[in-house]
């Protein structure tokens, strides 16, 4: 009987015979409702990872297997995995008959996820991120919590950055090398399309790459892998869009050796959770596979999907007593409806081609060749010679007038400002239609900061079972990257040029290029800064997996070059001599060592050890001081070390499932670039403290990460389950790094590299911002055997923290430079209480799922709901200080009425939400 095969890449037999055992197992696998068989779905033995697939009649056959108890688990896409007690006699067979999957309709419950996590990935800033999005596949409790429970709160697992986990599809790596995180609204409204999915938690092996210390997450996208058949589905939520329709067809692989997945989908929303955040985006998917022959197969993916989005302003404390939390500053009325000046457009088409060799029953090849481009843009106002058109600007709000003791002024600002707390549209295009200076030149102008990118990337990936017991893993690949940045002209707002200069600067210093300098700018015109960066990544790894009967341990090696250049193609005002043209290559090589075993104390009660030590090149973006206008590297500039370890005890019962696990990380020679306007960060001419926008450069950071985890999962009865889970992690910066910054107005001063060193940066023992640091929670979940479901989860969530300023824990803070003294005031004392940390309310939120479908023949109709924090609990998921007030004297002075103006700006998490999700599958 012929076999229909599920995946070369990931699913290859292992049977372990031993001469004096052929016991064997067999059985049928078949759709509970239907009663049809089910073909390619992956059954194996759990204390060794044995398997087989079925074939087209849903008919298995595994032999070798070791005598006593063992686990049978049944697991294929689309179903709830099965977990089965059996007892093997030596050289006997076991039949054990019909096998009954359920279809999974909680798999819906990824959709949800999907709406809270990939539009706030890769912002502005670090206040929004979560890595929820890496735990779409997984079935662990702990990380299903992790993912549809602490993804509201931005929990990140381990308090890792995305960075530090690979997402893949095809085996080939979606993560930036700009910045080292995924973009994920690459493929976002995708979902039936990324669906397949493997993934490994911490530095645990992966078969396609060497990976990081959060996780692995490999999605594949061959088109013979999907199961037959249509689905249309409607949702509707009210979180970061209104509504989603989407389309998706899978031939499955027919008798010409052909195979084909297309889908499609459109999100939008006018406004969506938080004010004046419009949302529009459409998807499309296509997967072309042709089997040449039982030995080759090519696949063809293309991914589209365009997106664009209104942001919504972080605010401090006073704008938020003021306005609300759902207040955003960003938008205005234009015409009768509300504009966002500040929108995120992606639009970053991948193209993939991938090869399949089957080299021998044992050794198989996977080539694959991608590229990927199209652009990225942010865009925000633009002003020269006129008033900040920011509502929130701080001198129109009462702050201001308080910290002058102008009592009747904050009175009369603070009715100013709730009457008139949006942009106003209208202002800026009448101050441009009669601008008195010069006739036709924009005061305002709105603006993006564009990134057109072009990667092609290639890489080949090796899997050979080298004898009964070992296995190899071997892969290679090349990136090779051009990004053009540059500022681009969306709206002249009424008037016909802007001019190309930086008008906080005089004479030639003021001009963005002096190779073209006073240009009248038009809509469509680069302008601002324009550079390139250019980057080549090449990596290999190896990876050796040993297979005992009471022990598995893997050993895997890893090695990469990485190299970045900046080509400027503006000669700056300011750096005249170090912004065009090629700067010099900055070359990085690194290594990667990790190990593991696995203990089998039984079938059903196992120890794993995790250990990794490796070097990680640092991310374009920190690599250059300041890539805006100058080709200067950051100084003291290295390749961060990383050492990170963890053990679990694992229990897998068929109704009990556990994991416990303790961990830890250290990441060493980190660094951090961020950009902002201070006040008191160093001298003029004259000795007198100066107001200038800088990039602080902070290097050496060390980072500290321990803690443990717990999932536990019981089945009460067939229809009951019951999950607890648990995070507790101490998250800490372990050292005092570096601290320059570089300031453009030295620059104008001294004519040479602008950086001023400010010593250490006094951050030891502070908490890593942005995420809880600790979690539970408790789930019941109740499925009836007439194919519906409900479930609730109670979270808690404790231990998260604003993110600091570094540059006022540095001595500039605290010590007069003129005189070497401290600041008055300024003790031991006072210093400590005005840089305490500030720790965010613990909170509790209360979700509700819940699931209906009904078989019609073929058909199968359902429908997927879910009520998120369904207790309206208001929450901080972050925020950070503000770095404008640098020294204690001005800190002191801005809150002196206890209401600062430049006080900490916070995120906060979505209100009661619903997801509602309606499908047929035919």
């Amino acid at each position: 009987m012929k076999k229909l095969v599920l995946s070369l890449l990931f699913l290859f037999q292992a049977v372990f015979v031993m001469a004096q055992n052929q016991s064997t197992v067999k059985g049928k696998v078949v759709d509970s409702k239907s009663q049809s068989p089910l073909g390619s779905v992956k059954v194996m033995i759990q204390s060794n990872e044995q398997f087989v697939t079925t074939n087209s009649f849903g008919e298995f056959q595994i032999s070798g297997i070791s005598v006593g108890n063992q686990i049978l688990v049944i697991s294929v896409e689309g179903y709830n995995t099965q977990n089965f007690a059996i007892e093997v006699v030596a050289n006997q067979t076991l039949d054990v008959g019909l096998l009954f999957l359920d279809e999974d309709i909680t798999l819906e419950q990824q959709l949800s996820l999907v709406t809270i996590t990939e539009n706030d990935l890769g912002d502005d800033n670090s206040g929004s991120e979560s890595t929820a999005g890496l735990l779409q596949s997984s079935r662990d409790a702990y990380q299903q919590a992790a993912a549809f429970n602490w993804g509201l709160a931005r929990f990140r697992m381990r308090g890792l950055d995305n960075e530090y986990g690979v997402t893949m599809i095809n085996g080939i790596s979606m993560n930036k090398i700009y910045d080292g995180r995924p973009q994920w609204s690459n493929w976002g409204g995708l979902n039936d399309a990324t669906r397949i999915q493997e993934f490994t938690l911490g530095s645990a092996p992966s078969d396609y790459t060497f990976g990081g210390i959060l996780g692995t997450q490999e999605i594949n996208t061959r088109a013979s892998l999907y199961r037959k058949g249509t689905r249309i589905s409607m949702a509707g939520t009210n979180t970061n869009y209104s509504w989603r329709s989407m389309v998706t067809h899978n031939s499955g692989l027919m008798d010409n050796g052909w195979a084909y997945s297309i889908s499609g989908s459109r999100r939008w929303a006018q406004e969506a959770y938080f004010e004046g955040t419009d949302y529009g985006a459409n998807s499309f998917f296509a997967s072309v596979e042709k089997r040449i022959n039982k030995k080759h197969s090519l696949n063809f993916t293309a991914i589209y999907a365009q997106n664009t989005r209104g942001k919504s302003s972080p605010n401090t404390a006073e704008v938020n007593n003021l306005m609300g939390i759902k207040y955003n500053s960003f938008w205005g009325w234009q015409d009768g409806k509300k504009r966002n000046s500040r929108d995120k457009d992606v639009e970053e088409p991948i193209l993939m081609l991938s090869h399949y060799w089957k080299i021998s029953d044992k050794t198989t090849l996977n080539t694959n060749v991608a590229y990927q481009t199209g652009s990225i843009g942010n865009s925000r106002l633009d002003f020269q010679t006129a008033n900040n058109p920011d509502p929130t600007y701080y001198k129109n709000l009462p702050s201001y007038f308080s910290n002058l003791g102008d009592t009747a002024g904050a009175v009369a600002a603070q009715g100013y400002f709730t009457n008139n707390s949006q942009i106003n549209w209208n202002n800026m295009y009448y101050a441009n239609l009669n601008s008195s200076v010069t006739p036709g030149k924009s005061l305002y102008a709105l603006y993006e900061d564009r990134t057109d990118d072009k990667q092609i990337t290639a890489n080949s990936i090796l899997f050979s079972d080298l004898s009964d017991n070992v296995k190899l893993n071997a892969g290679a690949s090349f990136k090779k990257l051009k990004s053009h940045n540059f500022q681009n002209m969306l709206d002249l707002l009424g008037g016909q040029f802007f001019e190309d200069i930086d008008p906080f600067f005089s004479g030639d210093m003021g001009q963005s290029n002096l190779n073209n300098p006073n240009r009248q700018i038009k809509v469509g015109d680069e302008y601002g800064y324009n550079y390139n960066l250019n980057a080549i990544v090449a990596d290999a790894f190896t990876q050796f997996k040993f297979t005992y009967k009471k022990v598995d341990f893997y050993l895997a090696q890893s090695f990469s070059r990485t190299q970045y250049q900046r080509e400027g193609l503006y000669r700056n005002g300011i750096y005249a001599n170090t912004s065009f043209g090629k700067g010099s290559k900055q070359i990085f090589e690194n290594f990667g060592f990790k190990g593991g075993l696995t203990y089998k104390i039984t079938g059903q009660h196992l120890l794993d050890f995790n250990g990794v030590y490796m070097t990680k090149a640092p991310n374009m973006r920190n690599t250059f001081a300041n890539a805006r206008v100058n080709n200067n590297i950051t100084p003291e500039l290295n390749s961060e070390t990383i050492a990170s370890a963890d053990a679990s005890y694992v229990v897998r019962t068929p109704k009990f499932k556990a994991r416990v696990t303790g961990f830890a990380s250290r990441v060493q020679n980190a660094t951090e670039i961020s950009f902002f306007y201070a006040e008191g960060i160093g001298e003029d001419v004259d000795g007198n403290d100066q107001d200038s926008f800088i990039s602080e450069l902070l290097t050496g950071i060390e980072k500290r990460n321990f803690g443990a985890e717990i999932g536990l999962e019981y089945q009460f009865t067939s229809t009951i389950k019951g999950t607890v889970a648990a995070s507790y992690g101490q998250y800490l910066y372990g050292n005092n790094p570096n601290l320059k910054i570089n300031d453009d107005a030295q620059a104008t001063l001294t004519n040479t590299q602008p950086v001023v060193d400010f010593g250490k940066a006094y951050l030891k023992n502070y908490r890593l911002p942005g995420m809880p640091q600790t979690a539970a929670s408790l789930g019941l979940e109740y499925r009836d055997p007439n194919f519906w479901w409900v479930g609730a989860n109670i979270n808690y969530l404790a231990d998260s923290y604003l993110d600091i300023s570094n540059i006022t824990r540095t001595d500039n803070f605290s010590i007069d430079g003129a005189t070497g003294d401290n600041y008055s005031g300024a003790n031991e004392e006072t210093v400590r209480k005005a840089l305490k940390q500030e720790k965010f309310a613990n909170f509790n939120l209360l979700n509700l799922t819940g699931g209906k479908s009904w078989r019609i023949d073929t058909t199968t109709i359902g429908f997927f709901a879910s009520i998120n924090n369904a207790l309206n609990t208001t929450y901080k998921t972050g925020g950070f200080e503000q770095s404008r007030k640098a020294t204690f004297p001005d800190l002191q002075a801005d809150n002196a009425n206890g209401t600062p103006a430049f006080g900490p700006k916070y995120f906060y998490g979505f209100g009661r939400t619903y997801f509602i999700n309606l499908y047929v599958n035919f």
